[in-house]
């Protein structure tokens, strides 16, 4: 199959090269340090409409923005190879996924949503876990390639935004995760309970689940080199706040750990992994 793929950073380039392994011919292209760029098994292509001339092509970008200059005012869909499949990995937001589930028809381009759970590390592995909404004969077409990059999909009906839904969920969760466990430490470790020897106890009782076996330790190392960025994080929190907001609900532990997260990155923290909010909970209590 050939394949393109945009947005070649830690993520994006991890995934390109074991789609490159499994035999598919992929063209890249990424919007920064393109020249020079090199990945194995993958031929670096001189535009976004480059790479739309393929079977399937993922993109995988930061925000609502960059999806919009690359795929829409780039006028790479309307160019696109007839009978492609648009793969878009990035977290977005639902009304975003709506415009492009739209848009992609109008061009007559097959579309499928497709957000992945799992940092580089798990990337680099083929072991992402993806949440993937779309038209079944189009969802069929890339499940190939999604068995490549992830270890499981989760297919969560023929909208796309059903998928972005359940991303921003998932984040959200983590984010929740992060500082309940930032906050347990702050009660146990007052009363001279070391963090180690309280995530003994609930690793192996209440919570044993990744989010809580990785996020645990870096809260014990105080190790918060950015695997997922916190201004990342934030933008999610952000979009999972709007969905909430136009489905008429109101999510209490949602607000109130977006503003703890928002203090953090106004803190400096903006840079640093998102599980720096548990940094910021256990030294800043005001």
């Amino acid at each position: 199959m050939e394949v393109g793929f945009i947005g070649l950073g830690r993520m994006g380039s991890a995934m390109a090269r074991n789609i490159a392994k499994a035999g598919h011919k992929v063209r890249g292209w990424n919007r920064s340090r393109h020249a020079g760029l090199a990945i194995e098994g993958v031929e670096m292509v001189s535009s976004p409409g480059d790479a739309f001339q393929a079977d399937v092509v993922f993109t995988m970008l930061s925000d609502d923005a960059a999806v919009r200059d690359v795929v829409l005012s780039s006028n790479a869909l309307k160019n696109a190879r007839s009978g492609l499949v648009h793969v878009g990995a990035s977290t977005i937001s639902v009304d975003f996924a709506d415009e492009l589930h739209v848009t992609h028809a109008q061009a007559g381009v097959g579309y499928v949503s497709a957000p992945v759970f799992g940092r580089p590390d798990v990337a680099e592995k083929g072991q992402l876990a993806i949440a993937a909404a779309g038209e079944k004969g189009a969802v069929d077409k890339v499940r190939p390639l999604f068995d490549v990059v992830g270890r499981k999909t989760w297919v969560f009906g023929e909208d796309p935004k059903q998928a972005n839904a359940a991303k921003l969920a998932g984040n959200m969760m983590i984010a929740m995760a992060i500082e309940a466990m930032a906050e347990g430490v702050a009660l146990t470790e007052s009363y001279g309970v070391a963090p180690s020897a309280f995530f003994d106890l609930i690793l192996q009782t209440l919570f044993g689940c990744r989010a809580y076996e990785n996020y645990s330790a870096n809260i014990v190392k105080g190790d918060y080199e950015p695997g997922f960025r916190m201004q990342l994080g934030l933008k999610d929190l952000r979009l999972a706040t709007a969905a909430a907001e136009k489905s008429g609900k109101r999510l209490v532990q949602l607000d109130a750990v977006r503003t703890r997260m928002t203090e953090a990155a106004n803190a400096g923290m903006g840079e640093r992994d998102w599980s720096a909010i548990a940094d910021y909970t256990l030294h800043h209590p005001k």
